[in-house]
């Protein structure tokens, strides 16, 4: 975060970001948590801190009404969690089952599963596959050969490998090695009253649809991450997937049903799925969606999974919003966020009865 975000989150009292940081402010010689109700400051008077360590070490007290210590106090299950994490992250032939982690941590599995559920937003089985397919690609950009660097994953055969290939890289991983090597991409761009949209698919479904000011940035992002892939412009391939973008954009068509080529981790897909069915003209806010989806605690997770949303408009990350109905941030910028809510709005607006 930047001093920008920092106010951002005083301003709105934003108790997510209670723990990150706190803040200092000269007139009165006192330091708060973000979410602090006392009377906000003047930006001027303003001065952040990571921890309230550093803001005593400048001369601040701690506010009495907000406590801002506790805020970073140490949190017993958090470490738990984080133990389980680093257990779970280390090389092993196959991660420990539910019941071997319940066993070493003391702990009753039903718990167990349900704590970390709660703190990472997935399973510790999801963690460890997302742990194990990191640790691959880890291996594949080292231009290692795939058997090797599979076993040296954790993986125990290639068969189990190559079944959640496709869902988790995107590509096989001989292509993943090779960045894409293989790959035939095409891609198609267009003006749309939101600026210069790119579109484009493997032979699977789209890969990437983004919104940007010109073709020459938003083409060499492609290219930069699928740097060994074949990339072509075909305006005639993708003319039936950019008219239902269109048509959506106009109004005509609420939801878009395209098949769809990405990589995603299980909760990623999980919030994407969520945010496809949230109605045409209608927001959730962040805890919703992470309520939605079974996660009622990882709100920040879902606010990361909306920010690498590789499909705007097709999953439709802007009308994803904050609990107090600020708009949050959006990747393809906020004023895009904000022209495509309105025009949401007015469009659906106008299809109701009289």
């Amino acid at each position: 975060m930047n001093e920008h975000d920092y106010w951002q989150a005083i301003q709105q009292r934003d108790a997510r970001y209670d723990g990150q940081f706190v803040y200092g402010v000269r007139s009165t010689g006192i330091y708060c948590r973000p979410s602090c109700s006392s009377r906000q400051p003047l930006r001027e008077n303003v001065s952040f801190f990571v921890q309230p360590e550093q803001a005593e070490q400048a001369g601040f007290r701690p506010c009495k009404r907000c406590q801002p210590r506790l805020a970073h106090a140490p949190d017993p299950q958090l470490e738990l969690v984080e133990r389980i994490c680093r257990l779970l992250a280390e090389e092993c032939e196959r991660p420990p089952s539910l019941k071997a982690l319940s066993q070493q941590f003391a702990l009753s599995p039903y718990y167990l599963q349900r704590l970390f559920k709660r703190i990472t937003g997935v399973s510790p089985r999801q963690y460890a596959d997302a742990q194990r397919v990191e640790r691959l690609k880890a291996q594949l950009t080292r231009s290692q050969a795939v058997t090797p660097a599979l076993y040296d994953a954790g993986y125990a055969s290639s068969s189990s490998l190559y079944a959640q290939s496709f869902e988790q890289l995107g590509m096989t991983p001989s292509q993943y090695r090779r960045k894409g090597y293989a790959l035939m991409i095409v891609y198609t761009t267009l003006q749309t009253p939101l600026g210069r949209l790119l579109v484009a698919a493997t032979e699977r479904g789209l890969c990437a649809v983004r919104l940007g000011d010109d073709d020459a940035s938003l083409v060499a992002t492609l290219r930069n991450e699928f740097a060994a892939a074949q990339i072509e412009r075909d305006d005639a391939a993708l003319q039936g997937a950019v008219a239902q973008i269109v048509a959506h954009l106009e109004g005509h068509q609420p939801h878009i049903d395209l098949p769809t080529d990405v990589r995603a981790t299980a909760f990623q897909r999980q919030v994407w799925q969520a945010l496809r069915s949230i109605p045409y003209g209608e927001t959730r806010s962040y805890s919703e969606v992470a309520e939605q989806i079974g996660r009622p605690t990882a709100v920040r997770a879902v606010a990361r999974a909306c920010a690498s949303n590789p499909l705007a408009l097709v999953v439709p990350c802007h009308r994803v919003i904050r609990e107090d109905g600020s708009l949050g941030g959006y990747r393809w910028g906020i004023e895009r966020k904000q022209k495509l809510l309105e025009q949401e709005k007015q469009l659906e607006a106008q299809t109701q009865p009289a």
